[in-house]
């Protein structure tokens, strides 16, 4: 997107440097990604750059307003609740599609956002390894409001840490060892001295909850959840037997699984920028649009874009049956704003959070990028293409 950028990656590009930045990453996290990371990261002109902090400011005041939490409480599915909610989350990422406007400016649009973390310590990894590997010039970066790889990791330490031992926080996940982001799990380790924990290795005394490490009984004070709460409610009948998570139990989350659903698609229709398309919970619609081709239905509890509809009709409007949990939304156009040297791509840009508990509002400290060349980014959609991927970008300051 940065054109003289653009073009000189392109041009010193090498397969041989490209193997060399996986294994860079393999080397440092203990093992290799298992998702396709891109060929490329994004690089993201001022102008981009501004529009992608406007926007994130004017969602982030709607997050931030007094009565958010009576605003969603019909957010959290009454059998996913869970004790102790806290008064903000912890981390929270938004997603934004790269687009034109009619001029042909590049510009984003929202797409989603979670009150959830999602591959904070990867990200840093990635980010270093492909400056390690490539040219990128030293004009843009990665990281925001000044933070940089150590600062960055000591505010993580901070929040998901705090004062208590490492090996009294977990990172809580069903079955990590078998998710595609277990990298992000590793790497984490690596950096914070916190294990990546099964559910179904959580041993619950009273209200206090156990792991065992290295032949030790340690009592868990804090728990990094990684959990999607309604993902585990489908795959209950899968599982072996475990703690049951819904219970008053002695334990900090970090962030706590309500945030999951308070900040998430069920926000959409209350934000109002030009950065973000018109949305509509499907059982307030005033009316069906009669150009139903320019919208997507979106399941509120759902991820990784499962149970999306893009093409959407009447009949798919007629076929649902709890419409108060859909959401009608404009439907964006991407752009196809990357060149590559196997044809143009389009992308996503993910603005990361962080807040801790003695700030007065989050902190966007990261970024993460999803490189495409087909409608449904960061959906698996059998064998991935060269130059499309799990990417980040790097920004050029605003100007």
């Amino acid at each position: 997107m940065i054109p003289s950028i653009r073009t000189a990656y392109n041009h010193q590009f090498t397969h041989q440097q490209y193997q060399d930045f996986l294994d860079g990453m393999a080397s440092e996290a203990g093992e290799a990604a298992v998702f396709k990371v891109a060929e490329t990261p994004v690089f993201i002109p001022a102008q981009l750059t501004a529009q992608l902090k406007q926007a994130c400011d004017e969602i982030i005041a709607v997050i931030m307003r007094p009565d958010f939490k009576e605003l969603t409480r019909d957010a959290i599915p009454h059998h996913l609740k869970v004790p102790h909610e806290n008064d903000h989350p912890h981390f929270m990422v938004i997603d934004f599609a790269v687009c034109r406007d009619d001029d042909g400016t590049l510009t984003p649009r929202l797409i989603e956002l979670q009150g959830f973390p999602s591959l904070y310590a990867f990200q840093e990894l990635m980010a270093r390894q492909f400056k390690t590997h490539f040219s990128i010039p030293d004009t843009v970066d990665n990281f925001f409001n000044g933070f940089n790889g150590d600062s960055y990791f000591q505010l993580l330490k901070e929040v998901i840490v705090g004062h208590y031992q490492p090996e009294e926080v977990i990172l809580l996940e069903v079955k990590p060892d078998e998710q595609k982001t277990r990298i992000d799990f590793y790497y984490t380790e690596r950096k914070l001295g916190i294990k990546p924990v099964c559910i179904t290795e959580l041993i619950q005394e009273g209200k206090k909850l156990y792991y065992e490490n290295n032949g030790r009984k340690i009592q868990i004070r804090r728990m990094y959840n990684r959990v999607i709460f309604d993902d585990l409610h489908r795959q209950q009948d899968k599982l072996d037997k475990h703690v049951n998570l819904f219970q008053d139990l002695d334990v900090e989350w970090i962030t706590h699984p309500n945030w999951f659903y308070r900040i998430s698609k069920y926000i959409l229709p209350f934000i109002h920028s030009e950065y973000a398309p018109k949305s509509w919970f499907l059982n307030e619609l005033p009316v069906i649009p009669s150009d139903l081709e320019n919208y997507v239905l979106k399941p509120l509890f759902s991820f990784a874009g499962q149970g999306v509809l893009i093409d959407v009709t009447l009949a798919d409007i007629d076929k649902i049956t709890d419409p108060e949990n859909w959401i009608l939304q404009h439907k964006v156009q991407y752009a196809p704003a990357i060149e590559t040297p196997e044809g143009p791509a389009y992308c996503e840009i993910r603005m990361m959070y962080v807040w801790p508990d003695n700030s007065p509002a989050p902190l966007l400290v990261h970024n993460l990028a999803r490189i495409s060349k087909s409608k449904m980014i960061g959906v698996t959609q059998g064998q991935p293409q060269r130059w499309t991927g799990g990417s980040c970008a790097f920004f050029e300051e605003a100007l």
